[in-house]
């Protein structure tokens, strides 16, 4: 989810001693390989597709056994008040780190991702379009993660954070965007012996068919970010012949949605106008980034769109 700027910092803290002793207590076997296979990341999973070990991100929600048997953490996700999609704990080796790119898929549209900071030192620095902040343990952030970041770990010890994903309330925004009082005025999260929060998690947000209101939301979205990785006169009638490709596609798209609804009745038909624009979209796409991050036109066009518009 694109933000104001880089960085916010919440405010509200939690008790680091808690959660660093329940993240400690985790046996080795809940640490799995980060998805990409990043050297030195790693990860335990906290909330999953059936509570499973698994990082897809299409399914029904639900708490993992690791977070089970920490309830102060379930605490912790549950005082926000908002609905968590994947939710993990985030290791980063001594020396190790997560190389500079963006979040471009479709999950992150209308997501941002929260970051509690459990085990950290000073030396671990995290970077976002041009800005760097240690984020310290027991503190809460979110950033913009549609701009270009990276993190550095540079300390001796595993950095590990609480990262969790959510679109939240206007609750959570006003929490997380509004006015900022002094830190002295900030609420503490303490431990609840005996407390059983209800925590909030996704169902499965897929529809066997995207509807046309929302391939016309991302689409409308993908277009005002175009821009030229080189400033042209050619480059500008590429991106005008692109944006009025993607423009007839949405009203082919939402001619298709009156037709066979979005149940996935007509599913061949929604298929080959995707497979279509796809092939289109190649040639008329070469050099054409999106201005906020210069990722490619074409594949964000592909991760953000075309891969979700008809459901597996």
């Amino acid at each position: 989810m694109r933000l104001s700027r880089p960085f916010f910092q919440l405010p509200v803290l939690f008790d680091v001693a808690r959660l660093q002793a329940e993240v400690a207590a985790l046996p080795s076997e809940a640490w799995v390989p980060h998805p990409d296979r990043l050297p030195g990341n790693s990860a335990a999973r906290l909330i999953s597709v059936g509570g499973a070990e698994t990082d897809a991100v299409h399914g029904q929600m639900l708490p993992t056994r690791w977070l089970e048997s920490m309830p102060y953490l379930l605490q912790v996700l549950a005082g926000f008040g908002v609905v968590w999609s994947r939710s993990r704990l985030m290791r980063l080796a001594p020396g190790a780190g997560v190389p500079e790119h963006a979040d471009i898929n479709y999950h992150w549209h209308t997501r941002v991702r929260l970051h509690v900071p459990v085990f950290t030192q000073p030396a671990v620095r995290f970077h976002c379009d041009g800005e760097a902040v240690h984020m310290a343990a027991g503190e809460a952030w979110i950033f913009d993660n549609w701009r270009r970041h990276h993190v550095e770990n540079n300390a001796d010890a595993d950095r590990i954070h609480l990262v969790a994903d959510t679109t939240g309330t206007a609750a959570f925004w006003r929490l997380a965007c509004g006015p900022t009082p002094p830190r002295a005025e900030w609420r503490t999260v303490t431990w609840e012996p005996g407390a059983s929060p209800d925590l909030l998690t996704e169902d499965d947000q897929r529809s066997p068919v995207m509807p046309a209101a929302e391939v016309q939301w991302l689409i409308d979205d993908l277009r005002a970010e175009l821009a030229a990785a080189v400033d042209t006169a050619e480059a500008g009638v590429r991106i005008a012949r692109f944006g009025k490709l993607l423009e007839s596609f949405v009203f082919d798209w939402r001619q298709l949605c009156a037709l066979h609804g979005v149940s996935g009745r007509g599913r061949p038909d929604f298929q080959r106008l995707a497979v279509a624009v796809r092939k289109a979209a190649e040639p008329l796409a070469e050099g054409l980034v999106m201005r906020t991050n210069d990722a490619s036109a074409l594949l964000v066009l592909e991760k953000r769109v075309l891969q979700h518009l008809v459901a597996d």
